[in-house]
C-alpha cells in the first residue's frame, strides 16, 4: 500500500491507525512524502523558537524519521519544495519553484518512478480539495490520480521503469462532520468540554459529502499508535492542544473507523467497504 501525501505530519493525522493496523496484518506499507515541510509554520507553542526555525527542514526531516519507526512504514521523499499557505484578499503568488506552481505532469514523473518501483495494489491520498484548500494538498491529488493512471501505461514516462497498474485509489475522509459532531456528542454526555462546540456551531451537515464515504476501516485499537506518531511531529502538533483534546478511550467508543472513499477501482468489491484491500484478498 502506498499513501501520498503533501507534508512530514500528514502521514500521521491522515489515516495513521489503519495504517498501524494493515503493518500488524503484515502489510508492507511506503508513504511518499511530496515536500519538506520547509514552510511550514511552527504550530506547537513550545517549539516555536529561533534555534527550531532555523533548522526546521531538519527538524522536520527528524521528526518524519522518528514517526516512521513508530508506524512502522517505510517512507521516501518525492523531493519537491513546500509553497507555504498563502494568505491574503488577493491571494498572493505562490513561490517561484515550488511543489504547487509545478506542472502536473512534471510534478508526478518521481511519484510515477516510486509506484513502478514498490508496485503497490493500494494507493491513497487526498481528495480534489486538498482535504482543505492548501496547495501542496490540492497538487498532491492531481499528482496521485495522474500517476496512478500513467504507471500501468506503458507509453507514458518510458524512461522511469516497467509498468505497474496499481487497483485501488483512496482519499482519505479524516475530518468531516459526522465523525466531529460523534465526538463533540460523546465528550457532552460525558460531562466533558468538547474542543468542537464553535467549529460546529457554522458547520452546517453535508450530507451529500457524507455519501462519498464508501469504506470505513475498524482501528481504534491503534489509535495509540497513531497519537505517538502524532507526537513525533513535535514542531506541528501541540501535546496540550485540540487534537488530545477527546481522551483516547472516547474517541475509541464514538468513532473507531478511519473512513475513506474508494475513487478508483479495477477490481470488484461490494459496497459498503470496510477494508481497503477489500476484491484484492
Amino acid at each position: 500500500m502506498l499513501h501520498v501525501h503533501a507534508h512530514p505530519d500528514d502521514e500521521s493525522s491522515k489515516g495513521a491507525a489503519s495504517t498501524a493496523r494493515y503493518v500488524a496484518e503484515g502489510v508492507e506499507v511506503l508513504v511518499a512524502t511530496c515536500t519538506g515541510g520547509e514552510r511550514g509554520s511552527i504550530l506547537n507553542p513550545k517549539m516555536d523558537r529561533p534555534e527550531v526555525l532555523a533548522n526546521i527542514t531538519e527538524i522536520r526531516r527528524k521528526e518524519m524519521d522518528t514517526a516512521r519507526a513508530i508506524l512502522g512504514i517505510r517512507q521516501e521523499w518525492l523531493g519537491w519544495v513546500d509553497s507555504g499557505f498563502p494568505e491574503g484578499d488577493p491571494l498572493p503568488p505562490l513561490p517561484e519553484g515550488c511543489f504547487g506552481a509545478l506542472k502536473v505532469e512534471d510534478a508526478a514523473a518521481p511519484l510515477v518512478k516510486l509506484i513502478r518501483e514498490f508496485r503497490p495494489q493500494v494507493v491513497t491520498t487526498y481528495d480534489e480539495n486538498g482535504g482543505y484548500p492548501h496547495p501542496d494538498h490540492v497538487m498532491c491529488h492531481q499528482i496521485t490520480v495522474a500517476a496512478f493512471e500513467a504507471a500501468g501505461d506503458k507509453d507514458a514516462y518510458p524512461e522511469l521503469g516497467e509498468p505497474w497498474q496499481p487497483l485501488k485509489l483512496y482519499y482519505h475522509h479524516t475530518f468531516h462532520y459526522e465523525r466531529m459532531k460523534a465526538l463533540h456528542d460523546a465528550m457532552v454526555e460525558r460531562g466533558l468540554e468538547s474542543p468542537y462546540a464553535e467549529r460546529l456551531k457554522d458547520w452546517k451537515p453535508d450530507p451529500e459529502n457524507e455519501r462519498r464515504i464508501t469504506t470505513r476501516v475498524e482501528c481504534a485499537k491503534y489509535f495509540e499508535v497513531r497519537d505517538r506518531a502524532l507526537l513525533a511531529h513535535a514542531t506541528q502538533i501541540d501535546p496540550d492542544g485540540s487534537w488530545f483534546a477527546v481522551p483516547l478511550e472516547v474517541h475509541q467508543a464514538a468513532w473507531p473507523t478511519e473512513d475513506y472513499e474508494l475513487a478508483r477501482s479495477l477490481v470488484e468489491s461490494e459496497l459498503p467497504e470496510n477494508d481497503l484491500f477489500a476484491g484484492l484478498r
